[in-house]
C-alpha cells in the first residue's frame, strides 16, 4: 500500500496552503502546458489519478466530460472535494494507486497530476491505466522531474556569487528517495525519464508529447520567485495514447 501523508495533519494543513491548493489548477505554474496537451473533454469519461481537492475533475466538467472518476487516497482530500459542490457526474473514491484496478475500455482520458511518484510500481500502473482506455485514449500526466527527485539532499547550493545550481547525485540509482516536506519521511519513487518513457512503450503506449517544464517569460514576469525554476527542471508532462488498433 502507497504511503497516505496527505492525511497526516501537519502535512495536509501545509499542503493546504500552496498556491495550487488555494487557487486551483491556475495556481499550478504548469498547468497551461499540461491543458495544451489534453484532447478535447466534450463528451469524455475521465478517471483523475491523484483527484485531491478535485480541481481538475470539476474542470473537466465544466468542459463538456460526460462523467469524470477522481481518485485518492486520502480521505482528507477527498472530503474536500465533496465539500466543493455536488455534481452527480463526478464521482470521488479512495484508491491506493498502487493496488489499483479499473474496469476495461472504459475512459477516454486517464489524467494524474504530480502523483506518480508516489507510486513504487509504474509498470503495474501503466498497464492498469492502458487497458482501461478505449483505443485512441489518451493518458496525461504530470509527475515530479526525476532531476529534481534523484539527490540525496534535495534543494539548492548556493556559492559565493549568489548563483543558485542544483546539484544531483545517484541520478541513475532508481528507487525510493525520502525527504521532509510539511512531515517527516516522505517517500518518493525516482525513476529516469528514460525508465518512465520505455515503461509507457512496454505498456503498449505511443509517446505523443514529453515536455520538461519551464515557466514562460510572462508566468516569470508575473511572478519573479519562479526564474528560478530555469536553472533545473522540476516537473516532466508527458501524453501518451492507447493506438486505436490496440487490444
Amino acid at each position: 500500500m502507497a504511503q497516505n501523508i496527505y492525511d497526516r495533519p501537519e502535512f495536509f494543513e501545509g499542503y493546504s496552503r500552496l498556491g495550487r491548493s488555494v487557487e486551483g489548477l491556475d495556481g499550478a505554474p504548469e498547468w497551461p502546458a499540461l491543458r495544451a496537451m489534453l484532447p478535447d473533454a466534450e463528451g469524455s469519461s475521465i478517471v483523475d489519478l491523484g483527484c485531491g481537492f478535485g480541481w481538475f475533475c470539476r474542470w473537466a466538467r465544466a468542459h463538456g466530460a460526460k462523467d469524470v472518476l477522481g481518485l485518492d487516497l486520502s480521505e482528507k482530500m477527498l472530503a474536500q472535494a465533496r465539500a466543493a459542490g455536488a455534481d452527480d457526474a463526478i464521482t470521488y473514491r479512495r484508491a491506493d494507486l498502487d493496488e489499483l484496478s479499473l474496469p476495461k475500455a472504459r475512459f477516454n482520458l486517464v489524467y494524474s497530476s504530480l502523483a506518480l511518484h508516489y507510486v513504487g510500481d509504474a509498470a503495474r500502473l501503466f498497464a492498469t491505466v492502458h487497458q482501461a482506455l478505449v483505443p485512441g485514449g489518451a493518458f496525461v500526466f504530470s509527475t515530479e522531474h526525476p532531476v529534481y527527485m534523484a539527490p540525496t539532499n534535495p534543494g539548492w547550493s548556493v556559492d559565493a556569487a549568489g548563483r543558485k545550481t542544483w546539484p544531483v547525485d545517484r541520478y541513475l540509482v532508481e528507487g525510493p528517495r525520502t525527504t521532509d516536506w510539511f512531515t517527516k519521511g516522505v517517500v518518493k519513487h525516482h525513476r529516469t525519464i528514460g525508465t518512465t518513457l520505455n515503461l509507457l512503450i512496454q505498456a503498449g503506449f505511443a509517446i505523443g508529447h514529453v515536455e520538461e517544464f519551464r515557466p514562460t517569460d510572462a508566468q516569470i514576469a508575473a511572478r519573479p520567485e519562479l526564474a528560478e525554476e530555469l536553472e533545473r527542471p522540476m516537473f516532466l508532462l508527458v501524453r501518451a495514447g492507447r493506438p486505436m488498433n490496440s487490444y
